[in-house]
């Protein structure tokens, strides 16, 4: 049986790596007594918490934490009639906090998350393994069979090309999760009681051309590398669908990281996923999903992007085209998503004008 660490207040606490870099996204619709467990490991960075559902409700958060919350009135304010990219009622919320933050990386984590013990019993600090794995490059040219060489204790293979060992820029960090596995309501449903207590002690880079599907309760990215196409999507309230927020945006990261020659890793750290959410309700969420992922993925599969696309903002703009033309015709709701696509660039680049480009439209009328 995995269960959480307790000791965590106890943990050495250590210089925090990027202090002055970093935010800490964080969606809720509850008080974040949460918090306290990771202490040791957060306090010392600012924390943007984006409450969700009834803005009335007032949120508590522990004493001692630096933060700013928005709520959906301050997503109206702020953004103006482009607060209708924003998912209202649903954890893809969380992407205004990426907007708003004005630090170089992000590390964002769901409220039912909860500090891990590796398998000596040592709590995990999982914000440290993730900086780890994005201030060190990838590989997402050729595999190396002892996954990281960049990690102590390895180093490329026989066979592994001098030429890509400089490696890649690192644009992604996906993190796993020990206790409740992110299953989909299907196999929630046929194992409900299912729990992962494997701790697999590896990083992997995704390979080049390999899309995967990516969790957002425990993630880390560098903002300025590839902040822009992390736009969870229309889920929620209003929306036929629920519950692929974070695929979307993985999937749309994936392709443009490909493009862009950038590295997404996949592995350590853990976390303790505490709360299994309910599978019926999760199926009434996700039932279209399911069908319609078997249109979405080999479109992402076979996307691709011309050369002039040197930008990840020109990137995206490019690929809520393609969605409009190509995953149009499987419903009206992918047409809907392709016109909030544009409308997150643009309200990205209003907050975040260094550089930008100019407004674009996505060109089916």
């Amino acid at each position: 049986m995995v269960e959480p660490a307790t000791d965590t207040i106890a943990a050495t606490k250590l210089v925090p790596l990027l202090k002055d870099e970093l935010d800490i996204v964080i969606p809720t619709i509850r008080n974040l007594d949460f918090l306290e467990m990771w202490r040791p490991f957060f306090e010392p960075y600012h924390l943007i918490i984006v409450q969700d559902g009834d803005p009335s409700k007032i949120i508590k958060v522990p004493d001692g934490f630096d933060y700013e919350l928005y709520n959906r009135n301050d997503i109206n304010r702020i953004l103006g009639p482009k607060a209708s990219c924003i998912s209202f009622k649903d954890s893809a919320c969380r992407c205004f906090g990426y907007m708003v933050s004005k630090k170089k990386y992000i590390f964002t984590i769901d409220d039912d998350c909860f500090v891990a013990k590796d398998p000596s019993g040592k709590a995990i600090n999982a914000l440290e393994q993730h900086i780890k794995n994005i201030l060190s490059p990838s590989t997402p040219f050729f595999f190396n069979t002892l996954y990281d060489p960049y990690r102590e204790g390895a180093d490329f293979v026989r066979g592994y090309p001098f030429s890509l060992r400089e490696g890649a820029r690192t644009a992604v960090s996906h993190g796993l999760w020990l206790n409740i596995p992110d299953y989909d309501a299907p196999t929630q449903l046929v194992k409900p009681l299912e729990r992962n207590t494997r701790y697999v002690d590896a990083v992997l880079t995704i390979p080049k051309g390999t899309l995967f599907p990516m969790c957002g309760m425990n993630l880390c990215f560098d903002r300025d590398l590839i902040g822009p196409a992390m736009y969870f999507g229309l889920m929620g309230d209003g929306q036929p669908i629920g519950r692929y927020d974070d695929m979307w945006a993985g999937w749309c990261t994936k392709v443009i990281c490909d493009h862009l020659g950038l590295g997404v890793k996949t592995g350590l750290p853990y976390i303790y996923h505490s709360k299994a959410s309910n599978p019926f309700v999760n199926l009434k969420k996700e039932y279209k999903g399911i069908f319609w992922q078997e249109e979405i993925i080999p479109f992402f599969q076979a996307a691709t992007l011309p050369k002039d696309c040197t930008s990840v903002q020109k990137c995206y703009i490019e690929l809520s085209k393609q969605v409009k033309e190509k995953l149009g015709k499987v419903d009206p709701y992918f047409d809907k998503l392709a016109d909030a696509m544009v409308t997150w660039i643009e309200a990205w680049d209003e907050l975040n004008p260094a550089g930008a480009p100019a407004k674009v439209s996505n060109g089916k009328a």
